[in-house]
């Protein structure tokens, strides 16, 4: 099968199977969602969404947050992966929003990333998910389903299935394809034993088809 069929193929049963897809996490503002993207790292949505609500009453604005101290942040944030380092990245990220973008969270992804502990996929994030520009996050999910259905070739790390998914997703699809992927991951995709059985994504799935092959072959 070619690649342009595969693209193809899955694009179009996305767009009619899960015309709408968007991030699990909770949020009412840009600076909320940036919060809560860091907090995520190696870390569930679920988990976060727990624990966002007290955090944004405590620290509503970057200006709250950047005049607070780590340790405050921390006593919200002590349930996620990695607490200690996340609650020095908040305050140092609202502290930078403050002094170099008048606490307005920026859409170009090379100034989110000057903030602390905002890295590449965090980014990419913020910069889809707020301006809808056509950046691809790749996290765990995106990374692993991408190779495992064949629109990457074995890609051997997320900035190469970044750049193969967004030379090959049309412009336009490429904020939600972000959504569709991280979702088919985390449901139906998953690392351990993906549920094929119950894919729409089977005719066009690279992992399905040569497994399908091999056991033919077997009989």
């Amino acid at each position: 099968m070619r690649k342009s069929e595969r693209y193809k193929g899955v694009i179009g049963w996305f767009k009619e199977n899960v015309p709408v897809a968007q991030t699990e996490l909770h949020y009412h503002d840009p600076f909320q969602l940036l919060v809560a993207v860091i907090l995520s790292a190696q870390c569930t949505d679920k988990r976060v969404n727990m624990i966002t609500p007290a955090l944004f009453e405590a620290f509503p604005t970057a200006e709250v947050m950047a005049a607070a101290t780590p340790d405050a942040v921390l006593e919200f944030v002590h349930s996620v992966s990695y607490p200690n380092s996340k609650a020095k990245h908040l305050v140092g990220m609202a502290q930078k929003l403050m002094s170099d973008f008048k606490g307005i969270v920026p859409s170009d992804v090379d100034e989110l990333m000057t903030l602390p502990g905002v890295g590449r996929k965090t980014a990419n994030v913020i910069a889809s998910v707020v301006f809808n520009e056509p950046k691809m996050a790749v996290d765990t999910h995106v990374f692993r389903v991408a190779n495992r259905i064949g629109l990457t070739n074995n890609s051997k790390t997320p900035r190469e299935t970044e750049l193969e998914l967004t030379k090959n997703i049309p412009v336009e699809d490429i904020p939600i394809a972000h959504h569709w992927l991280i979702l088919h991951g985390r449901y139906t995709c998953i690392a351990r034993k993906p549920k094929c059985e119950e894919c729409g994504l089977k005719p066009w799935c690279k992992h399905y088809l040569e497994q399908f092959a091999k056991e033919k072959n077997e009989d």
